[in-house]
């Protein structure tokens, strides 16, 4: 998993796409946001923001 990151990292520096990073820290931090949702207490009310 790091490897994917590093890889990602060294397209983004070579290809000078560093718009792409903060797309992809949005990204992980929903799915982070879905997986806590899946078991906490708090799921009813994380569902009803999206």
């Amino acid at each position: 998993m790091l490897d994917l990151f590093a890889d990602l990292w060294a397209y983004m520096r070579v290809r000078r796409k560093y718009w792409l990073a903060p797309l992809i820290v949005v990204l992980v931090l929903l799915g982070a946001l879905l997986v806590f949702a899946q078991s906490s207490v708090l799921a009813p009310f994380i569902y009803t923001i999206f």
